[in-house]
């Protein structure tokens, strides 16, 4: 009888506490507001480290376009894991959705996303493809403007990179799910499980609650880029993977959900026409050339967000080298004031250099250095919670030589 009146009460009060949070928003701007942006740049989210069911995924192509879709998302790069095709997918255009076909591999202990709008893989086998990895990222990445080569999750236990670092690296995933929720599990295992126990009534929430700063991909960041360009990505590893429950199968967390989570935004000063070559050859430069922000879309939409380095009236998108003058001016702008207390922050070298309290910002730049921009919120959670600062915004670097 006790046993009866405990298992009554305890699911009562998990069903008031699951209307409670359902009842929470994690958004900290106002949705229903029409942001009017004065950016010289056109905004497009994209999404990229995405698996279907041909490797780790549960999903097909078209329905994944779809979920990607309804999350607004307007271009994405698939990456299936270690797909040795000889007949590799091509890049098209699904409606609106620019479609982008790259693949993942397996190299020594850690991942690498390889994507080219020509060379669909590097191998049909591991060994080869294994091979001319090895040569890729022996080669300075400016001397291969054909190839984009990303390492995954750096820090993720068990797939971290050893030894030398490489020359050849695009860049580094300082954001990817997968290491998102290995990092929440080992920082408090408690707090994980009762994300997955709240997920029914706010997936959103129980997503968000996972997202811990990620300190240390930060901090490589900041020490690889003071030795060379080297770009920072979001990787939203997603997979959907299909569990059995009662003759169905539950994506658990489904793709739409990871897609609302976090993604790039590419800034371009033209637009996306609809033309294949010609929009996946503008897609593929901002990537290359770390012309794009990272975003953790729960927060908030950041279309409307812009950032350059202003010299009189030329202007120099994220990851542009140029020579420091005494006009250098980095100017940011984000959509809206947010709901919560925010701040821009300004880094030089890894460190800070300025902080401002303010939607728009123009910080003149004392000399040689690497900046780049964050956008923090001081977030608001649902007890047992408390408010914690969350990034929403990871701008990638600018360098400035003498």
């Amino acid at each position: 009888m006790k046993t009866l009146i405990f298992s009554t009460f305890f699911l009562l009060s998990y069903i008031i506490y699951g209307f409670y949070i359902s009842q929470f928003d994690v958004g900290a701007t106002r949705s229903d507001l029409e942001v009017k942006t004065d950016s010289p740049f056109r905004d497009y989210k994209g999404l990229i480290n995405i698996h279907t069911q041909k490797s780790l995924g549960s999903g097909t192509i078209p329905q994944i376009n779809e979920e990607a879709k309804v999350a607004g998302a307007d271009f994405i790069l698939y990456t299936d894991f270690n797909i040795f095709d000889n007949v590799p997918t091509p890049d098209t255009y699904d409606g609106r959705l620019l479609v982008l076909s790259g693949v993942k591999y397996s190299y020594l202990d850690s991942r690498i996303t390889f994507y080219s709008p020509s060379d669909k893989n590097l191998g049909y086998s591991l060994g080869e493809a294994q091979t001319a990895l090895s040569d890729l990222i022996s080669q300075d990445p400016s001397s291969r403007p054909e190839s984009l080569v990303i390492l995954t999750h750096p820090s993720l236990k068990g797939f971290e990179w050893s030894g030398e670092w490489p020359e050849g690296f695009d860049g580094i995933e300082i954001l990817n799910t997968k290491a998102m929720a290995a990092r929440s599990w080992n920082y408090s295992k408690i707090s994980s499980i009762w994300s997955l126990f709240i997920y029914p009534f706010n997936p959103q929430l129980a997503l968000f609650r996972l997202f811990l700063e990620p300190r240390e991909e930060l901090g490589l960041l900041d020490q690889l880029s003071l030795k060379k360009k080297v770009f920072a990505y979001a990787g939203s590893e997603a997979s959907a993977r299909a569990i059995p429950w009662a003759g169905y199968l539950i994506r658990f967390p489904s793709y739409h959900k990871t897609f609302e989570l976090l993604s790039q935004h590419v800034l371009l000063e033209g637009e996306l026409t609809g033309s294949l070559q010609q929009d996946k050859a503008k897609v593929f430069e901002a990537l290359k050339k770390g012309q794009f922000y990272i975003c953790l879309d729960l927060l908030g939409d950041p279309r409307g967000f812009y950032t350059y380095v202003a010299n009189n009236k030329e202007i120099y998108s994220m990851g542009s080298t140029l020579k420091w003058n005494k006009n250098l001016v980095l100017k940011a702008k984000i959509p809206e004031k947010p709901k919560a207390y925010f701040e821009i922050v300004v880094l030089k070298n890894g460190q800070r250099y300025k902080t401002v309290n303010k939607t728009e910002i123009e910080v003149p730049l004392d000399g040689p250095g690497v900046y780049r921009i964050q956008v923090r919120i001081a977030q608001r959670f649902p007890l047992p919670d408390a408010t914690k600062w969350i990034t929403w915004i990871y701008g990638n670097p600018y360098y400035v030589t003498e």
